[in-house]
């Protein structure tokens, strides 16, 4: 099968006229047909930027050996670093949402791999501060930060009202998501405070 072929056959099944013909879930009766194939456009565009959204993800932790979770705590360590923001495992537990027992298995494999260094905290005996290694913080920077400036340079580009119209779709689609667990709920039950 073409690329172009697999791509209509994957517009199809967002197609409520394919998918729901009785109008069982979707209620598309005051529609023309062309707002209903430029309705599906749009869930096609969600659809591909997801899925390249992904295949980038994939690419990036792929290329450095890293899970999703190693992923993003990088990025929260660049990000901090960039704001002189000292980090602790503490904070790096929140901004994962996982416990502190699994935030230490992280920090145990970020440091294996030369990503991260541990040292102790200057102001807090107690504490360790976290910080990215110069090479990790380059190598992040230069694939995940290259992209997001291309990113922005496409938000940059539309008007005002253009973006203000893209903010509202997006909230609204967040919207329609199931809520996220609670940090409390996504731990065991042995791990609960």
């Amino acid at each position: 099968m073409h690329a172009q072929e697999k791509r209509r056959d994957d517009d199809a099944m967002l197609d409520p006229r394919v998918i729901d013909p009785d109008q069982e879930l979707v209620n598309y009766s005051g529609l023309t047909e062309a707002e209903i194939t430029q309705i599906v456009r749009v869930l096609s565009g969600i659809r591909n930027w997801r899925e390249s959204e992904q295949e980038i993800s994939f690419r990036s932790r792929s290329d450095m050996k890293l899970n999703e979770t190693d992923m993003k705590a990088l990025r929260f360590l660049v990000a901090s670093k960039n704001q002189g923001i000292l980090v602790t495992p503490g904070m790096l537990a929140e901004h994962l949402r996982i416990s502190t027992a699994s935030t230490t298995k992280v920090l145990d494999r970020l440091e294996a791999a030369g990503h991260i260094q541990r040292s102790p905290h200057p102001t807090d005996r107690r504490a360790l501060a976290i910080s990215i290694t110069q090479k990790t913080h380059e190598r992040v920077r230069d694939g995940v930060g290259r992209l997001h400036s291309h990113r922005f340079d496409v938000a940059a580009s539309l008007t005002s009202s253009e973006r203000e119209t893209v903010i509202r779709f997006l909230e609204k689609m967040v919207a329609t998501a199931p809520e996220k667990p609670t940090r409390q709920q996504t731990q065991r039950p042995d791990e609960q405070p």
